[in-house]
């Protein structure tokens, strides 16, 4: 059952559209179980009823016609029920009702399984036979196990085909597409979509106004790759059989006119780019190769897709033109990454979608630094049909609309004006002191990385920077930069912001922030290798940066000093002792640098129990709330089928906030907050009631969580963090929050 199962969903995986889906699953479920009738039942939400969307063994003209109202019938029950239902003779339960015309009138036994997609229901699976039996327990476990491994397909096709159907107008019934918040606000604007280089799976399909030129670029792709194939075939020619050097042949042979190369190329003839034809092309034929029984024959689709990725890489050589962005540009793509956000002008840029990741992603993070509204981890859109479409991008609830009806665009519209309205209203805000109506005066630093964030920050008042990630000057770069460049970059921050302090997070490799020129491969890489994990095994990394850092504080004296991931007292002190090494050096060599404050960052469990005996070794305690929440609740976060378990107001890290904060001052020790929960006016009150001195954030949440704080009290803060740590579930710690917000006129602030 094993292997018929996998078969079943890999051909599934590869269907082009909805209705090629759910045909081989009712066809192969029929075969697979020997039953004389398979059915699939869809829900259609807004009227909740089940649509019959596909059979073998039925009346097929009756498919899209038939629907159950909710909980009608047997199928009905299954929906409602969101479980199993097997039955020797359905027609004498008493849930039963024959759905007429559809001929299921001489079937007796009955087995219902529901498809379930991040919990809601998608349909429900069911096969049925006339001789009245109960399936047996093999029977029901594989339509159980199938239902639940094609799920994701069929959600991904039900999303593509709505969406689809509105390329050509604005449909009056819109669809959206659900992910999840990468960075707050409104977005609307036109679909860029963007990929990785040579990825022949990921390639937008967009017409060409200059079909010859585009021709002859796929042929002098083609020539490109069929002389490195005839050099490759040369080079090996004394060290292979004649049997295997054929293959060549068989590679060359596939790109010539009679095959797939005249595909494409007539593809192109009828307007579409030569890298959008390509890839339609080779991906049906890769498709088509992988749905096959045969393991020698699913191999060849491998071969295929090599090919394809040649001849775009020749492609995207050839195609050099300076692309036009839209005005208004919302860049798309499987996965964004940092050197994408620099592909398209500042200005043009207004949101960011992408298929992977999660809010707290490094890409998101960014954007939210940036303020452009993102939406991540929508693993249902088609992305090769975006591009040039309408987008709304819903950053605070993390979903997309694309081609949206005019009433939905007014409604973002208005949204999006008061956004603005509120923003401008904020602008008075900047020069104000961050206290609160009792006096009491709480420091809001900024998190930056990119030099673009400096003066926007100091405009918008920062008293300083929590968190500089210098991992970004890494990421940004081919190769490890020198010392001196280091220095060079890390003295810019200073001077930028002297007489303020600035706080360098030493190198955060590892889980979502991968070197390309420093590859960290692990199943498991947040809880692999990262942080000071890395430098700490490569030393020569790690005193490279912190003497550049010590070097660029000469004559300045606002450098701080943070140590990322630590999780025992001996990696702190393995740490220090390098910091101490690399001061004493760089003064051997002339430079005048005190040795600034240095500090922890508590943000995995092990941080949290013993951040009195960190505090006790260094100068501050510095929270990082993203990955402290990811750490507790043991939810990654970057994964899409997790990220609503990823809560900031879950109980438990709350205590955890509160323990660390207590730490820090038994110590008597400052202690700051950084992360997307610092910025979060929600959380303002109660974190300035459990100590925290310093909230860093993102410089967009600056004027709002200054605006919170000026409009509260210690005292009234301290009374809400007493009542907030009685309640046992974040939803009801979110909404007493909102409340208190709404209460003081704050109500513009609960959506962010």
């Amino acid at each position: 059952m094993i292997e018929t199962l996998r078969r079943i969903v890999q051909e599934v995986n590869t269907a082009d559209n909805l209705e090629i889906t759910l045909d081989i699953i009712v066809r192969r479920v029929q075969q697979a179980m020997n039953t004389e009738v398979c059915s699939v039942y869809l829900r259609d939400y807004p009227s909740g009823s089940l649509v019959f969307s596909a059979t073998a063994g039925l009346n097929t003209e009756q498919v899209g016609v038939v629907s159950l109202d909710e909980g009608r019938g047997l199928v009905g029950l299954v929906a409602s029920r969101e479980e199993t239902i097997n039955l020797e003779s359905a027609q004498s339960h008493p849930s039963f009702q024959l759905v007429p015309g559809i001929g299921e009138e001489p079937f007796n036994a009955f087995l219902g399984a529901p498809i379930m997609h991040q919990r809601k229901i998608l349909g429900v699976l069911v096969v049925q036979q006339s001789a009245a039996r109960r399936f047996d327990e093999s029977e029901e476990a594989f339509l159980i196990t199938l239902s639940a491994q094609l799920a994701g397909a069929i959600a991904h096709a039900q999303v593509s085909r709505a969406v689809e159907r509105q390329a050509g107008s604005v449909a009056e019934s819109f669809t959206k597409v659900n992910g999840i918040v990468g960075a707050p606000g409104i977005a609307i604007g036109t679909a860029v979509v963007v990929s990785h280089a040579a990825d022949i799976s990921l390639v937008a399909s967009k017409t060409t106004s200059n079909r010859r030129a585009e021709l002859r670029n796929f042929r002098d792709a083609l020539s490109k790759v069929r002389i490195d194939i005839e050099e490759v075939s040369r080079s090996l020619s004394s060290e292979l059989s004649a049997e295997d050097h054929a293959l060549f042949d068989v590679y060359l042979g596939i790109l010539d006119d009679s095959s797939l190369g005249g595909e494409v190329a007539r593809l192109i003839k009828s307007g579409q780019w030569a890298q959008g034809a390509l890839s339609q092309v080779m991906m049906r034929h890769i498709k088509h190769f992988e749905r096959m029984e045969h393991s020698y024959l699913r191999e060849r689709a491998v071969d295929v897709r090599d090919l394809g990725s040649r001849v775009l890489a020749y492609l995207q050589e050839e195609d050099q033109e300076e692309r036009i962005f839209p005005e208004k540009a919302i860049l798309v793509s499987e996965e964004l990454t940092a050197s994408m956000l620099g592909e398209i002008p500042r200005e043009n840029l207004v949101g960011l979608v992408s298929v992977r990741g999660s809010g707290n992603s490094h890409v998101a993070i960014l954007a939210r630094a940036m303020g452009i509204p993102t939406v991540m981890g929508v693993v249902d859109l088609p992305l090769s049909s975006l591009e040039g479409w309408s987008l709304i991008v819903d950053g605070y609830n993390g979903v997309i609309y694309p081609n949206a009806d005019k009433d939905t665009c007014s409604r973002f519209q208005a949204l999006a004006d008061r956004d603005l309205a509120v923003t401008k209203e904020l602008e008075p805000l900047k020069t104000e002191t961050c206290k609160t109506r009792d006096d009491h005066r709480l420091t809001l630093w900024v998190n930056t990385g990119l030099m673009s964030d400096i003066d926007y920050s100091i405009d918008l008042g920062a008293d300083g920077v929590g968190l500089y990630r210098t991992e970004i000057p890494f990421l940004l770069r081919e190769s490890f930069p020198s010392e001196e460049e280091q220095r060079r970059i890390y003295r810019s921050q200073l001077e930028a912001f002297a007489p303020r302090p600035v706080t360098m997070r030493t190198l955060d490799i590892g889980g979502d922030k991968s070197l390309s020129y420093f590859p960290i491969e692990e199943d498991n890489p947040f809880l692999g290798w990262r942080g000071i994990r890395v430098t700490l095994d490569h030393p020569e990394i790690f005193i490279g940066q912190l003497r550049a850092m010590l070097k660029a504080n000469e004559g300045l004296g606002n450098l701080r000093i943070m140590l990322p991931m630590i999780t025992t007292v001996t990696e702190l002190n393995d740490a220090l002792e390098l910091i101490s090494r690399s001061h004493k050096e760089i003064r051997l060599e002339g430079w005048e640098s005190n040795l600034p404050p240095i500090g922890v960052m508590i943000e995995v469990p092990a941080a949290v129990y013993q951040a009195r005996a960190l505090a006790r070794r260094v100068d501050f305690l510095s929270v990082g709330s993203n990955d402290l929440t990811q750490y507790l609740l043991a939810v990654d976060r970057n994964n899409p089928r997790v990220s609503q378990l990823y809560d900031h107001f879950n109980p438990a890290v709350l205590q955890a906030l509160v323990s660390v904060a207590a730490a820090a001052r038994e110590e008597y020790k400052p202690v700051s907050i950084c992360g997307e929960l610092a910025g979060n006016p929600q959380a303002s009150a109660i974190l300035m009631a459990m100590g925290y001195d310093i909230l860093s954030m993102s410089a967009n949440s600056i004027l709002p969580v200054k605006k919170t704080i000026r409009s509260l009290t210690l005292k009234d803060s301290v009374n809400l963090l007493d009542e907030v740590l009685q309640l046992d579930d974040s939803i009801k710690i979110s909404s007493r929050l909102n409340q208190v917000l709404f209460e003081n006129g704050l109500e513009g602030f609960i959506h962010r």
